[in-house]
């Protein structure tokens, strides 16, 4: 092999694989006569089974005085039930060699279980028994309300917690998006009438759907889960109205305080769209592109070519009633304001020219890989079921998601680019030293307001930094 040839081995990668054929199972569904929906995906492979609970609420849904009562709710669930102590549980779930947790996002809620398929009727009752009839025992509660406290004091010292609840608030003002995380009041202004109360509220088998993956056969399943919810009752819980996010009409920094910090934790978002939006797969291959790995622009700008962070990266977050896209990133003190700049250029320039016919075939190649190994696994499998249940997405959701990928242009990617990503109507989150970033910031934003780490305003009084 000439030294000419080795070179161009070297630098060129290896033309992708052709695409293989992505079967997707075909789900069994049926419906209980008190509503519950029970979903079943057969997959004799392997010896195991993995089991969903799903609830069409989650953490937005939470009461506006008491944020955090769904995430110590689902907690308390394993903590003792009518006829089991949290001990007992624990050990029933260890001799089954079993995994059984619970837990929520701020659109859904889920109890989970998974087990040796030998077991799937020991742990499948397992999880009706702590999704059904937990006790919230006085002593547990306590003992996880203590640990909340100790959570929140530990995210209030992490600049990312921070970050994260500035640009909550900057981007959803009244709307429940923009709680992130419990108060020190509020979990103290918890008790067991308030869960059992709301647990029984929202845990109704009309707003349910059981999913079931694994080594089991659909009839055993309904027919167990006949066994263990056929008396469970309750109508799906009523939606809810909640205001609508502010709109932005200008770029806004927002600088929380973090004396001596060695590094800026940099955010600068937007709202997006929600799940179920038409422009939802434009949009994934436009953020493939410039920021959703370490091949992505925003990744090579800044910490390739400018060496200021180790990573740069975008999000796209499609929820059920609203949506964020960010760019972020952690630099140095000493570069956030070259950051930014380099932030807004690769912005822009995704808005103002249209990508190259390699970027937009790597992304559509790497999302169609990486969707196609996510549902080689059990708990990849499911949550893509759980998900397009709770976002009432299209029953032919998971067989056409590659064909939706493909379908793509360039001129889909910067048609998108111009709908989400509008860097002269932003929320700039920077948490870091004030009194080093605020006057490298200023060029950047019409208005920069500083903050506490608590969230307090540090600049009223004397009025926000303006240009």
């Amino acid at each position: 092999m000439d030294q000419t040839h080795t070179d161009t081995f070297r630098r060129e990668p290896p033309a992708p694989l052709a695409p293989r054929p992505l079967n997707t199972p075909v789900p069994v569904e049926a419906t209980l006569a008190n509503g519950l929906r029970v979903v079943v995906v057969e997959q004799s492979r392997l010896p195991l089974v993995s089991f969903r609970l799903v609830f069409r609420k989650g953490d937005a849904y939470d009461p506006p005085a008491l944020p955090g009562l769904t995430d110590i709710m689902t907690h308390m669930l394993a903590e003792g039930t009518e006829t089991r102590t949290s001990r007992e549980i624990a050990d029933e779930v260890a001799r089954l060699g079993a995994s059984l947790n619970a837990g929520a996002t701020s659109d859904y809620t889920t109890v989970a279980a998974s087990a040796l398929s030998t077991y799937s009727d020991d742990i499948l009752g397992l999880l009706a028994d702590i999704a059904l009839r937990p006790s919230f025992p006085e002593d547990e509660l306590e003992l996880t309300k203590q640990n909340a406290h100790q959570n929140l004091i530990a995210q209030r010292a992490q600049a990312s917690f921070l970050a994260t609840e500035t640009l909550a608030r900057a981007l959803f003002g009244e709307h429940p998006y923009a709680v992130v995380s419990p108060t020190h009041e509020s979990i103290d202004a918890l008790t067991r009438e308030e869960l059992a109360g709301f647990h029984a509220a929202n845990f109704t088998a009309g707003g349910a759907v059981l999913f079931a993956v694994g080594a089991v056969k659909a009839e055993q399943v309904v027919a167990r889960a006949t066994e263990l919810f056929g008396g469970w009752t309750g109508d799906a819980p009523a939606e809810q109205q909640f205001p609508a996010p502010p709109s932005l009409a200008e770029r806004v920094a927002y600088v929380v305080d973090r004396p001596g910090s060695a590094q800026s934790n940099i955010v600068i978002a937007n709202l997006g769209i929600t799940r179920t939006h038409a422009e939802y797969f434009p949009a994934l291959v436009m953020h493939t592109i410039l920021g959703a790995t370490a091949s992505a622009r925003l990744f090579m700008n800044l910490r390739e070519e400018k060496g200021y962070t180790y990573g740069a990266y975008t999000s796209l977050d499609s929820r059920r009633l609203a949506g964020s896209f960010r760019a972020t990133a952690e630099v140095r003190t000493a570069v956030t304001g070259d950051s930014l700049k380099e932030f807004f250029y690769e912005l822009g320039r995704i808005r103002d020219e249209d990508v190259t016919e390699t970027e937009l075939r790597n992304a559509k190649s790497y999302l169609a890989g990486v969707f196609s190994i996510r549902l080689e696994t059990q708990e990849g499998l499911i949550e893509q079921l759980a998900q397009s249940k709770m976002y009432d997405l299209p029953a032919d959701y998971l067989r056409t998601y590659r064909d939706r990928i493909e379908a793509v242009t360039r001129e889909d990617v910067r048609r998108v680019a111009r709908l989400l990503v509008t860097p002269d109507a932003a929320a700039v989150v920077i948490v870091g030293d004030a009194d080093e970033v605020v006057a490298q910031v200023s060029p950047y934003a019409e208005r920069v307001e500083v903050y506490d780490s608590s969230g307090r305003r540090k600049d009223e009084g004397r009025g926000a930094v303006t240009k």
